[in-house]
């Protein structure tokens, strides 16, 4: 290892941003983690990764070391300063324990956006429309047999919960389709950020809402934020989009809901346990869902890899940081 740049640690390679990355070893001497497992990894870090300054990691970096929860920090050596991820949640990661251990945290939050907006909608239209059971039906020669009519999207209330980067992105993108949006924040925003929504009370959105939107980051305060009690209140024939964490909905809850026709369609790119999925969902012909793609494009990837490794370089060479985690604005 080149004594004179920091060490910077992947757990996965670079796939997109290929000339950012050799931009970044101009100041840093970089490897892709070779440990098999967790307990491989932790035996690593006794010798060949002992001096790490970085690590940079994405949404798949778990299949190597599992979560970088307590036990995992505890296992960093000291010379390692900064956790650098490519996406913009970042539950996997303990970031009290990082903090407490003088490690920064930093996340991607703008380049996900858009991307994650699209398949938004795509969820939202398509689960509306009942295109699933359409889908199924022409792919087993049976053409428009047994397809149930859809719904128009005109004059229904979307309800987003979490009106951050990506929420906004979904009601910028809703409103050509003639949805009337409302919305449930920590805090209402200004008007020029919400561009015309409604700001509404939680129990409001659950109950009055045709569409939800689930756009919040996961948490201890956020997890099975919508459980079976929240769904009872719902309408009837609800459609339900989550774009952001599996666990925030209770998925068991939300595949008897659908099994009884209180929930009219579900739009999923994410799930609670990941890549398992409840049997009931799988067997649901009104759940429309896609495998936790909704970064999964060439141009936004290349962004989400250009973005977390700037992080990487700015704490190199003592920069500003593009995004520091909030709870580790503190640490900056």
């Amino acid at each position: 290892m080149t004594a004179s740049k920091p060490f910077v640690l992947f757990f996965n390679p670079v796939r997109h941003a290929c000339s950012f990355y050799a931009k970044l070893q101009e100041v840093a001497h970089t490897e892709v983690v070779t440990s098999k497992g967790r307990a491989d990894f932790f035996k690593d870090l006794q010798d060949k990764y002992k001096n790490i300054f970085a690590i940079y990691r994405t949404s798949a970096s778990g299949t190597v070391a599992g979560k970088f929860d307590e036990e995992f920090i505890a296992h960093l050596p000291p010379t390692c300063r900064y956790i650098c991820h490519d996406g913009a949640g970042y539950d996997p990661i303990n970031v009290k324990v990082c903090a407490d251990r003088g490690i920064i945290v930093t996340n991607a939050p703008d380049p996900v956006t858009d991307a994650t907006a699209d398949l938004a909608i795509f969820l939202l239209l398509g689960a509306l429309r009942q295109l699933n059971p359409a889908i199924s039906a022409l792919q087993a020669g049976k053409f428009k047999t047994n397809v149930d009519f859809g719904h128009d999207p005109q004059g229904k209330t979307l309800g987003i919960l979490g009106m951050g980067r990506i929420g906004r992105a979904i009601k910028a993108r809703s409103d050509p389709f003639g949805l009337k949006t409302v919305y449930h924040n920590r805090h209402p925003l200004s008007s020029e950020q919400v561009a015309g929504a409604e700001y509404v009370s939680f129990d409001k959105l659950i109950e009055e809402s045709d569409i939800i939107s689930v756009n919040v980051p996961l948490n201890a305060n956020t997890k099975y934020l919508i459980s079976a009690k929240e769904i009872a209140r719902m309408k009837r024939g609800v459609v339900l989009v989550n774009t952001a964490r599996g666990a925030i909905i209770e998925e068991a809850a939300m595949a008897d809901a659908l099994e009884s026709n209180h929930i009219g369609a579900v739009g999923l790119d994410v799930y609670e346990k990941e890549p398992e999925i409840n049997e009931k969902l799988l067997r649901q012909p009104r759940a429309l869902m896609v495998p936790h793609v909704g970064t999964h494009t060439t141009e936004t990837l290349a962004k989400m890899e250009t973005w977390a490794m700037e992080n990487v370089r700015r704490a190199i060479v003592q920069e500003p940081l593009l995004s520091p985690i909030p709870e580790h604005q503190h640490l900056v």
